[in-house]
């Protein structure tokens, strides 16, 4: 029989750290000892920092082998490192960043892989086969939501292939600016969320007729054709607005709709799963309830499945760009070309004046829950956010809201909010989304799924039926990041071919969608 090797009291993840991270359940008392002879000063609580040396008042704190800080005060060897006496250093400049300075590491493709998915005419793939119900402006929210409830009960049983019904609701379409430069976000968002693959093509829009952001705006891509009350009525119909003379009544409305979701329904129904080339997958990768461990565990796990997708020829998306910019200079060089690289960079810069213009700065970023999981400031959240993103070169930027063009790892721009994040990444094209945590979250997506991953063991045992993998088994020595990151592409594979339901979908979680709205509110 196999000995089992002790769980380590501690983590230092580069040779150069001054700091290691505290792995046990309840932390480390004052007075242990750990396996160097290093004494504890004071108790250091679970994922947070400890002082592997004397760090003098204003020295260098470091992590992942990167300052996070200087030392406001003198700690001890033994000492507990937090927010409380660390100042954060300022955020890397942006004018002399390197650009596409790193070759791409020497990977072999990734051949024989597939996933079962559902593949639509525009060359896209499905891993859902899902009614979307997009709206145009949140006054005809209540009557969706009401006719989403009569689909499910009256139509959807009749259409077995056809797993689900979502009304795409949000607070945009009136009152807004909506001629603005900053507007073309959520307006191209609302757009690109109705193409996402798991709806099949089929694009219907809800309307009350008098908002700024018409109805038709969101299919200008294709022919408007209108719903009326007619006997007449065009089956291939995708608009309907509420304000329509030809509805006399709340009940004619909601007949139009249900009349119109059947005739969608009856074209999604057709759809089958086929044997499809993980090239075909386009996988976002957030995380939200961040703590010290998810740079330790979770992250570089999702980073490694990251890079198994990318030699697949699969499509990988990560986002996030306050939980990017301190580490900035790290993904740069990664550019595959110089074009790329000062994209990243006016990503940067443009969410620094967004930022400044509301009187805030990356620092309002780092939430109570961060700090209490041992995440001292957004400088040492940033560096383990970014290792998500695994080792690959970084071939293309997108602003948010904008369509994913190419494949491999994409930086897609987005605010740090889950929510925002995730209708982003969906409008991005995304399929499937893996979610890691620290804290916890039950987050969900309606029109997607999200394979949860934690970062601790602890969160892990307690919310057992919440979480899909536990990558706290790498902190404990339980697995390696190969181990999971293999064992978390598999994963992907089996829930994109609906062969397992991610934990979220078979609760029946999900979260409204949040639209990115840079401009003015009239």
């Amino acid at each position: 029989m196999a000995q089992q090797t002790k769980p380590p009291k501690v983590i230092r993840i580069h040779p150069g750290d001054n700091v290691a991270v505290v792995v046990g359940q309840g932390g480390l008392a004052a007075g242990e000892r750990l396996d160097d002879g290093l004494v504890l000063q004071g108790h250091v609580p679970q994922g947070h920092k400890v002082a592997l040396e004397d760090i003098a008042q204003g020295g260098r704190v470091i992590r992942y082998g990167e300052v996070i800080g200087t030392a406001m005060v003198s700690i001890p060897s033994g000492g507990h490192v937090s927010e409380d006496n660390l100042h954060m250093p300022i955020p890397p400049g942006l004018d002399d960043l390197p650009l596409a300075t790193r070759p791409a590491p020497a990977t072999e493709a990734l051949e024989g892989y597939t996933f079962e998915g559902f593949r639509n005419t525009d060359g896209s793939v499905g891993t859902k086969n899902v009614l979307g119900i997009t709206t145009s402006v949140q006054c005809v929210s209540g009557v969706v939501d009401q006719v989403v409830q009569r689909i499910k009960k009256e139509l959807l049983p009749r259409f077995p292939n056809v797993e689900d019904v979502v009304g795409l609701n949000h607070s945009y379409g009136c009152g807004v600016a909506i001629n603005a430069p900053a507007a073309v976000v959520p307006i191209r968002t609302l757009k690109n969320l109705a193409r996402n693959p798991n709806f099949g093509d089929e694009v219907m829009v809800i309307g009350l007729g008098c908002e700024k952001l018409q109805p038709s705006t969101l299919v200008d891509d294709q022919p408007v054709k209108i719903y009326q009350n007619t006997e007449a009525a065009d089956p291939q119909a995708n608009v309907l607005s509420l304000q329509d003379e030809s509805f006399e009544s709340f009940a004619d409305m909601v007949e139009g709709i249900m009349a119109m979701a059947e005739r969608h329904l009856e074209r999604l129904n057709q759809r089958q799963r086929e044997t499809c080339p993980v090239s075909d997958l386009v996988v976002g990768m957030q995380c939200g309830g961040s703590d010290a461990f998810s740079g330790l565990t979770a992250n570089p796990a999702v980073g490694f499945a990251t890079d198994l997708i990318v030699r697949a020829g699969g499509s990988v998306m990560f986002s996030e760009v306050t939980e990017v910019r301190d580490a900035i200079h790290l993904l740069t060089p990664r550019a595959v070309d110089a074009e790329v690289g000062q994209a990243l960079v006016d990503q940067m810069a443009w969410y620094d004046d967004y930022l400044s213009l509301g009187q805030a700065d990356r620092s309002a970023n780092t939430s109570p829950g961060n700090k209490k999981g041992g995440l001292s400031n957004i400088v040492e959240k940033a560096l383990g956010s970014v290792i998500k993103s695994g080792n690959s070169p970084i071939v293309d930027v997108i602003g948010p809201g904008e369509r994913l063009r190419k494949r491999g790892l994409t930086f897609a721009a987005t605010p740090a909010s889950d929510f925002i994040c995730g209708t982003l990444q969906a409008a991005a094209g995304m399929n499937l989304q893996v979610f890691t945590t620290g804290r916890g979250t039950p987050y969900n997506l309606p029109m997607t799924p999200v394979i949860k991953v934690s970062s601790n063991s602890t969160l892990g045992r307690r919310w057992h039926d919440l979480i899909d993998l536990d990558a706290g088994r790498i902190a404990t020595g339980e697995a390696s990041i190969e181990d999971m990151g293999w064992e978390l592409f598999h994963l992907i594979l089996d829930v994109a071919s609906g062969r397992q339901q991610a934990a979220a979908d078979r609760l029946g979680l999900y979260n409204d969608l949040v639209l990115f709205n840079p401009a003015p509110v009239t």
